[in-house]
């Protein structure tokens, strides 16, 4: 196991641990952690803040998931270590260490390293955002389309794309996720999670 692969996956989990859903509404004076469903996330800081800022919160948690990955397939040839480093930012959005390990869910993160790994231009992106936007419409709630389509794209990517480890990935950032949602799926096996916000 070499130094680059050890300083990269301790980046990557430093970097997913940085928590701007708390960074974000605590610059406007807000505890996110004492408001709504009291979670980290973006849909919690759309709820606080509006749209506009749980949308900059979604493309700040892509973003440090994507840089790390983008570097691993720079420096890395292992492609498991690779896939190692790309799920560490996954790890530490939910369980970061700067909040006692009490983070979000652990959806945008996921999603970023996928963009780095397939590319914008990649037609499973494009299918991907579909599939989450239906189940978004449908549904009219966050924690079900972050709950589903992980599972989606691991089949989608293991019969569509072929990559082994990349299915992998894909199957354990599922199932970290569905882990994440244990709180979600209770309230809505209850009836009572709530809808999204609409407040721009």
């Amino acid at each position: 196991m070499d130094a680059t692969f050890l300083l990269l996956f301790v980046f990557a989990y430093l970097m997913g641990s940085i928590p701007f859903g708390y960074l974000i509404p605590k610059m406007k004076g807000i505890d996110i952690r004492t408001i709504g469903s009291k979670a980290t996330s973006s849909t919690n800081v759309s709820r606080v803040l509006g749209w506009r800022w749980g949308l900059v919160n979604i493309a700040l948690d892509i973003l440090k998931s994507y840089l790390p990955t983008m570097m691993a397939l720079i420096y890395l040839t292992n492609r498991w270590e690779i896939m190692a480093v790309a799920f560490m930012p996954v790890v530490g959005h939910i369980f970061p260490i700067w909040l006692n390990f009490k983070g979000g869910k652990g959806g945008a993160p996921f999603y970023g390293a996928l963009i780095a790994f397939a590319g914008i231009a990649n037609p499973l992106f494009f299918l991907g955002a579909g599939i989450f936007a239906v189940i978004l419409i449908i549904s009219k709630r966050m924690s079900v389309a972050n709950l589903f389509l992980p599972w989606i794209l691991s089949v989608l990517i293991f019969f569509i794309e072929k990559d082994i480890p990349l299915a992998v990935y894909s199957l354990f950032g599922a199932l970290i996720i569905t882990i994440a949602l244990r709180g979600n799926i209770q309230r809505l096996l209850s009836g009572i999670e709530p809808e999204i916000p609409f407040k721009f």
